[in-house]
């Protein structure tokens, strides 16, 4: 039997790829004669540069020190693949992680560093990038990523700081494209991206998501404002030379990473995609597939919001289209988790049962999956 692994992480317990090991020897251990083949993903948050680097033959990991959220200096990693394409985390650069809680302040974090990886990766002579923009500590509508691929923003006051950030998005006056890294017309730039968020208003970046990373009442209204502001500055220009116009209606997923969706759209000529769909190509998921008699796939969690572009649903909707049956994996089942079998799941387990609470699970994932995933394979009655 032909086995392909295909797991997102365990978060807080297993990155994809101990995941992917674990139930690899789980498979071998209840089927000596099995061929197994590990392919750690991800759906384009944190974690995917690694997950991609180990699933993907010829990958090398490359550090580059950049422009952290604050201004101060951060190692971030990003990979390339065999086809020299890249792969970049925007929370290595301007992840919330990378802000104690004390400091957190979205009117003060830049995504500069995001433009600093993007540009290395296109000295090192890519030019497709796929760019997972989950975690982030900013609300910039990318004007920071831009500024430091050239494009030139005017502000009055002047700003006296070496990036724009998010507080600076009102201050802006003019925005020149014409100064923007000319590599950026010849390179694709794939954006992973499930948040459908739009750019502002109730419903967007700064609105829904900039509390969480520490904006208080009236900061969100200023933050709101200043997204409005930068959409408003920009429309298709003819010169190379962004100018106030009309309003345009911005994509949904413009809001994700507290815009850097909508400003990768408009800076860059970057498309937003589904990540795990961008993930599943980037490592020849399908051809993968077509050699394998059973994926296996799994996530720390199985339930109705996996629906919403989750690394273990869209494994099965590729594999449904292939008539191959799935088997899920988790560490636990939430609410609706039955939905997903409307979805190519042919059945699901979940660590947490029986007498494993989520804390035991959580303690010791990698050998509660392998002994779950034996037993699975062993047809071992499972509670």
């Amino acid at each position: 039997m032909r086995v392909l692994i295909a797991c997102d992480k365990f978060k807080g317990s297993l990155t994809a790829i101990r995941a992917a090991e674990a139930m690899a020897a789980g498979v071998r251990r209840a089927m000596r004669d099995a061929r197994v083949d590990p392919c750690p993903i991800a759906d384009g948050g944190e974690g995917t540069v690694q997950a991609m680097a180990a699933s993907a033959p010829g990958s090398m990991l490359h550090t580059t020190r950049v422009t952290g959220p604050l201004g101060e200096p951060v190692d971030a990693t990003w990979a390339t693949l065999a086809d020299n394409t890249a792969v970049v985390e925007m929370a290595s650069a301007a992840g919330l992680a990378l802000v104690p809680s004390e400091q957190r302040d979205p009117t003060r974090s830049t995504t500069f560093g995001v433009g600093q990886i993007i540009a290395a990766a296109l000295d090192q002579g890519c030019r497709h990038i796929i760019l997972g923009i989950g975690g982030s500590a900013t609300t910039d509508a990318g004007i920071g990523c831009a500024q430091a691929l050239g494009v030139r923003f005017d502000t009055q006051p002047a700003c006296l700081h070496a990036f724009l950030t998010g507080g600076d998005m009102r201050r802006i006056t003019h925005i020149d494209l014409s100064r923007r890294d000319p590599r950026l017309a010849e390179t694709r730039i794939e954006v992973a991206c499930d948040v459908t968020a739009p750019l502002f208003g109730p419903d967007g970046a700064a609105c829904m998501y900039a509390p969480q990373k520490g904006a208080t009442p009236e900061q969100v209204r200023q933050l709101d404002e200043g997204l409005r502001h930068v959409a408003d500055l920009m429309r298709s220009p003819d010169d190379g030379a962004a100018r106030p116009g009309s309003l345009p209606v911005p994509a949904p997923g413009s809001g994700a990473a507290g815009g850097l969706g909508f400003g990768l759209t408009v800076f860059c000529g970057a498309t937003l995609r589904r990540g795990i769909d961008i993930v599943l190509d980037a490592v020849h998921f399908d051809d993968r597939l077509a050699q394998a008699d059973l994926v296996l796939t799994g996530e720390g969690r199985l339930d109705g919001q996996s629906l919403q572009g989750k690394a273990a649903i869209g494994v099965a909707e590729r594999a449904a289209k292939l008539h191959k049956p799935v088997i899920a994996l988790v560490g636990s089942l939430g609410e609706h988790a039955d939905r997903c079998k409307q979805h190519g799941i042919t059945e699901y387990h979940a660590i947490v049962s029986g007498d494993v609470t989520l804390e035991q699970a959580m303690r010791n994932a990698g050998p509660l999956l392998t002994e779950l995933t034996y037993q699975v394979f062993s047809g071992v009655p499972h509670p």
